[in-house]
Formats: structure tokens, sequence, C-alpha cells
């Protein structure tokens, strides 16, 4: 998931363009990008594309940004998305384990009611600093959560924190990635607001693929582009990779858990690294 596109539910004259783009996944938005005057109508149109013949047979991660849980739209929204087809909900505004296992009772019984067939699974904003104090704890609290996603205009704006201080996005990007990683989810980049700073888009992208982010989210169309770039292997990186996981097959014959590579030493984590590339570049292929 290299880039997550962001697509309001507010817009159904865009959802057929953007599941022919080439964002490995779609974002429809029924909080933020939705006046409330319109939630009603939106959430029926998100729902019957996202239930499509087209949707289900799109090589994309189909996810659902709901409104927050204490919104008043929350249980009409999940009523309305909770459906075979929708691979994450993504839920915004969490910043307790508590909260988020408050908000999977109410899915569970959507799902229910909606005859789901498999459990969806969850993608859950870190955007507060409560939610930052608590995104360890939300992380591991529950086994539908496949992920967290870094919100760093709603964590930094309210604030005052200067997004332009590469530190400030280190130590918020770091902190959210060290609590995905301790429940074993992925963790996955926030928005970059200024459509006319590529520079910019590409920079943070970088800095997140580099602390183990998977991809980051775009809010429009041509931010995907450099989102792929920049979470795409190299192909230096996926030819030492593949170098790695054809080495730990002939280790793993001879009884050995670590060998050498290029001269380095290669334990498990940098196998699981290494088998990651192949999969994800086999996957894009």
């Amino acid at each position: 998931m290299r880039s997550k596109l962001f697509v309001p539910g507010a817009r159904p004259e865009l959802f057929a363009k953007a599941l022919a783009g080439e964002a490995d996944a779609l974002s429809f938005d029924l909080e933020d990008a939705v006046p409330a005057e319109r939630k009603a109508d939106a959430r029926v149109r998100v729902a019957e594309f996202v239930g499509s013949d087209p949707v289900r047979m799109a090589a994309k991660v189909v996810i659902v940004r709901i409104n927050a849980i204490d919104s008043g739209y929350f249980q009409d929204d999940l009523i309305a998305v909770a459906r075979d087809g929708v691979a994450l909900l993504n839920l915004p505004k969490i910043e307790s384990a508590q909260a988020l296992l408050a908000a999977i009772g109410d899915i569970e019984r959507a799902e229910a009611a909606n005859g789901v067939a498999e459990p969806i699974r969850l993608l859950v904003n870190i955007e507060t600093p409560v939610a930052l104090a608590h995104a360890a704890e939300i992380a591991v609290a529950h086994p539908r959560v496949a992920g967290l996603q870094l919100g760093l205009g709603d964590l930094f704006e309210p604030y005052g924190i200067d997004r332009r201080g590469i530190a400030n996005v280190h130590a918020a990007m770091f902190a959210v990635r060290m609590a995905a990683a301790q429940a074993g989810v992925f963790a996955v980049d926030g928005a970059f607001a200024d459509l006319s700073d590529d520079a910019g888009f590409s920079a943070e992208a970088g800095m997140s693929r580099r602390l183990g982010y998977i991809g980051k989210t775009c809010i429009h169309p041509r931010q995907v582009a450099l989102a792929n770039a920049a979470f795409a292997a190299s192909d230096e990186e996926l030819a030492a990779a593949r170098r790695i996981v054809a080495a730990a097959q002939s280790a793993a014959q001879q009884g050995r858990g670590a060998f050498v590579v290029d001269g380095k030493m290669v334990d498990l984590p940098f196998l699981k690294r290494a088998q990651a590339l192949v999969a994800a570049a086999q996957a894009h292929a």
C-alpha cells in the first residue's frame, strides 16, 4: 500500500476515476471531506460503490473512513458500509484502547446485521496528543487492528507545531512506528496538504519510508505517483533482498540461522525485511 488516495464520499463523480488510477489503496471518506448536510447521501453512495462488481474485481485495497464514535454519525456509517468487500475501516479520533474496544463492539453488531462473512480489519488514526501517548496500547488492544495511520495535521496544527521542522515530524513518525512495531502491525503515513509542494511531499514520504512505514496518504491523484516512487524499492535494494532470500534457503538447508550476504551478517529481522521487499515487488509487478 505505497499510496492511499482519499476519495471524498460526497463526490461520487470521482469514484470511478479513482478506481481506474494508480493508487494502491482507495480511502472513501465519510468524515472530514463531507459536510453534515451531505453525510446521509454520501454514506449511501459510498456503500453502493464499494459493494459493486468493479470494485470487488479491482486490485485495490478498499478502505472507508467513517465518522468518529462520538460524532452522531458513527452507527449509521457502520450499518451502511460494514459490508463484505471493505478491506479496512479507518477509525478517526480513537484515543484509548477502551474507546477502540467499544467501537469494535458496534462494528461486530453491524457486521452481524449485514451478514459479513469475514471480520473487517481496522486502520486506526493516531492524530491527537492523547492518542499518541496511548498508541502502543491502541495497537495491541485487538487482533482486528491491521495498522496505525499518523495524522500530522490534526496532531500539529492546533498546537502551533511547525511541520517544516524535520525533528518535529521525525519524533511523531518514530513514536507511531514503534507503537505499530510493538503490535506487529503496519504504519502508514498521513496526508500532506500543500499540493504545490512536490518536494515537501517526497521528503516527508522518504522519511516515513526510512522509518519503515508502508506508504503515504494522498489527497489528490497527482500525489499518487510521488508516493509510489517514494515507497518503491530501488533496483539495488531489490537485488540485494533477492540475494538474501536465496541465501536464507541455502542456510536453512545447512541448519544455520545466521549467514553472510554481501559481506554483512544476516539473521531473522533482516531476512524478514528482505522477504517483505520481494513480496511487495511481486505484488506490484
